[in-house]
């Protein structure tokens, strides 16, 4: 998994200014500043590109699910928690507030057909009999479909 590649393909696909990045980290009580973030956003292959830590990625994840939905009254534990693919995407779909059928739509506009239960299987906790592990390819292929899916076009 690629931690800058999934962040960049955050920000396209839901047209996420830098303010607004900057914010998610603030809401998460992380110091982000917007040099760094700019060399986080940038391609491997350009001056002043640096990798994104699978805590940083994490911590904007948590933080735009602040933004979004505003801060969880129950959350209180600051257990450390392994980012998955599967936690990205659940991340997401709680941010967005993405329904069973609007992911199923995202996952299409990806050429990427799931049975209602293969969807369910990527959302189920690590350990239970139906949990499937999200690919690196299902989750681009996500990013892909939400970027279709949220895409406004030109407007005359």
């Amino acid at each position: 998994m690629k931690t800058n590649d999934i962040l960049y393909k955050i920000q396209k696909a839901l047209n996420l200014s830098q303010e607004e990045i900057l914010e998610a980290y603030k809401l998460a009580d992380y110091k982000m500043d917007a040099t760094h973030l700019d060399s986080l956003l940038k391609r491997r292959q350009d001056d002043g590109s640096k990798l994104c830590s699978y805590e940083e990625l994490g911590v904007f994840l948590d933080g735009f699910v602040i933004l979004k939905r505003g801060p969880s009254p129950k959350k209180s534990n600051d257990e450390i928690v392994e980012l998955t693919n599967n936690l990205i995407l659940k991340k997401l779909r709680i941010a967005l507030e993405l329904k069973e059928a609007e992911t199923e739509i995202i996952f299409s506009l990806a050429d990427v057909e799931l049975s209602k239960q293969q969807l369910a299987s990527l959302f189920r906790k690590e350990g239970h009999k139906n949990f499937k592990e999200c690919s690196d390819e299902l989750l681009m292929a996500f990013l892909g479909g939400l970027d279709e899916f949220y895409y406004v076009g030109d407007v005359e």
